[in-house]
């Protein structure tokens, strides 16, 4: 397992393993992104939350040499000090496809103690049938879109004093989403697409203005799980809601996708699976 970030195999060719191979598998330290956002590594973390991950290309070989396939969802907790590298990941779901196990439990409990080794926390992974998972079935966002609202400007950056709120108003709940969030990979400046939803109690946020705030991420660097992180906490910052939860469900790369969500609140958000996923 390897630790630095410089490493990465992000932007490079790389040779698919042809074994099972989880010295593969590179970790991402979550320090140096919260550190941009105002954490310090001994703040208490001011949200819970975790990274669920899919897995689309998953085979590995049966006891008989047959091969097998299913779809894997994995879940990182956020409170882990690291997570792990998306190509990385990739490459080592990869060099289970000529690995025999005898069953679905010791390839699971494989991938946990590897995942688990490279995160330091208590990783969870799981796998569907093809048929399984396609009975969990799509569904759009819940609440409200804000797509259609106008926007005076798009900004080029990031910048949490586009958000307005009403001061003066009564407490709101909303359930708010928009599809328009675009980013970059801080490593290969490839484009990062998601849809954002924000469920939030407390003061009305202005929705042109929330919008204007996550449509401004569109050239912004950094990877899915620090945007999703910076977006609370900005949010959270400015507009001082009394309870806040924000789920991004990224559109899949290399046959994986990552669905970062982060709250105030310990339920987790429902399966959301979208269409562009």
């Amino acid at each position: 397992m390897q630790e630095k970030t410089q490493e990465s195999m992000l932007g490079r060719s790389v040779d698919y393993p042809d074994c099972y191979a989880p010295e593969l598998l590179q970790a991402i330290d979550r320090r140096e992104g919260r550190r941009v956002i105002g954490l310090s590594d001994h703040d208490t973390l001011p949200f819970v939350g975790a990274d669920d991950w899919t897995c689309y290309e998953l085979s590995w070989l049966d006891e008989s040499g047959k091969p097998r396939v299913a779809i894997g969802e994995l879940h990182i907790p956020c409170n882990s000090p690291r997570t792990v590298e998306s190509k990385s990941l990739k490459l080592y779901l990869n060099s289970l496809n000529e690995h025999r196990f005898a069953t679905h439990e010791m390839l699971t409990k494989t991938v946990e103690t590897d995942l688990r080794e490279v995160c330091s926390a208590e990783v969870t992974f799981s796998l569907y049938s093809v048929e399984a998972y396609t009975k969990k079935g799509l569904a759009n966002p819940r609440g409200v879109s804000l797509d259609e609202q106008r926007m005076q400007r798009v900004e080029s950056e990031p910048k949490p004093d586009i958000l307005s709120c009403a001061d003066e108003a009564e407490t709101v709940e909303e359930e708010l989403y928009s599809h328009l969030f675009k980013s970059r990979c801080p490593v290969t400046n490839q484009p990062d697409w998601a849809s954002i939803s924000i469920s939030y109690r407390g003061k009305p946020i202005d929705h042109a203005s929330l919008l204007g705030y996550l449509v401004s991420y569109r050239h912004h660097q950094a990877f899915h799980e620090q945007c999703l992180e910076q977006i609370f906490i900005d949010i959270q910052r400015r507009c001082l809601p009394e309870s806040l939860t924000v789920l991004a469900r990224f559109t899949r790369r290399g046959g994986l996708d990552i669905n970062p969500w982060r709250s105030t609140e310990k339920m987790a958000p429902g399966f959301i699976r979208q269409g562009r996923q």
